[in-house]
């Protein structure tokens, strides 16, 4: 059985502001070491359901030479192998060769959750909501869609209650969800100890591949419309000449594709 965890930093326990998961600031290499673990408690639950190829995806941008590679190397299980500092939303190597199935850890809520800790979504763009056709999505949609693209299940996703319950509103009840925190605040949560999270995380990544079919990838209806709310006019300039892309307003863009994944191309640029 092979797995593909894709992993986020601002959903893990103990993790609440941005000093934690930017590269550089004082509290990052605390933020590191919490993310790392988690990761490891997903490998560990994966490896007890069966997972024979075990591959962890550091999704975090944390700026500048730690963008996409803030797990600790040395704190790592060894019974996994991790991609590091690859585009964002771009590793599809072990999703071309046949995965069985994927795990989200660490993920947060999308833009304007009001008790999503960190909340936002993509960091890097200037977005301030996004649809997949009707459906409005964060992260998690976008990283599910991906891996549906390629036929692979989402079975687990691990963060605060306000992701589990986005999760779960687009994946399906059948999800697995483990909630680490409670945002109170954008900025404050009410947290499970790391130990005791960690332990939930494994039993979550175990229980969830018990079943590789309790879930369907999740595939946006074809043709796709990918619509993005900008949060300044001046961002729409960047989508302007774009082949199946359209600027509706100054804080509206659409691409049209046949399908998700060219639609997603034509906005998503490497």
């Amino acid at each position: 059985m092979r797995v593909l965890i894709m992993s986020d930093m601002e959903g893990v326990s103990g993790i609440v502001v941005w000093e934690q998961v930017n590269g550089g600031a004082p509290m990052y290499e605390e933020g590191r070491r919490l993310y790392t673990e988690e990761i490891n408690a997903a490998v560990r639950g994966a490896k007890a359901a069966g997972a024979t190829e075990i591959v962890a995806v550091d999704c975090h941008g944390a700026g500048k030479n730690w963008n996409f590679n803030s797990f600790v190397p040395e704190l790592l299980d060894g019974d996994c192998t991790w991609v590091a500092h690859h585009p964002w939303s771009r590793y599809v190597e072990l999703l071309e060769q046949g995965c069985d199935a994927a795990l989200f850890v660490g993920m947060h809520a999308r833009a304007g959750t009001p008790d999503g800790v960190l909340c936002h979504t993509v960091s890097s763009t200037q977005w301030r909501d996004l649809w997949f056709n009707d459906t409005l999505v964060g992260e998690t949609g976008i990283n599910a869609a991906l891996c549906g693209h390629y036929g692979c299940p989402v079975l687990l996703v691990t963060g605060d209650d306000a992701t589990c319950r986005e999760a779960r509103e687009l994946l399906g009840e059948g999800l697995t969800t483990v909630a680490v925190k409670r945002g109170l605040t954008r900025y404050s949560a009410r947290q499970i100890p790391p130990v005791r999270a960690r332990q939930m995380i494994e039993e979550g990544a175990k229980k969830a591949l018990q079943n590789l079919k309790a879930v369907r990838p999740y595939v946006p209806a074809r043709p796709t419309t990918l619509t993005i709310e900008l949060a300044a006019v001046d961002h729409a300039a960047e989508y302007r000449g774009r082949p199946g892309v359209e600027i509706i307003d100054d804080l509206k863009v659409i691409s049209r594709a046949d399908e998700w994944m060219a639609a997603w191309d034509q906005i998503w640029n490497w």
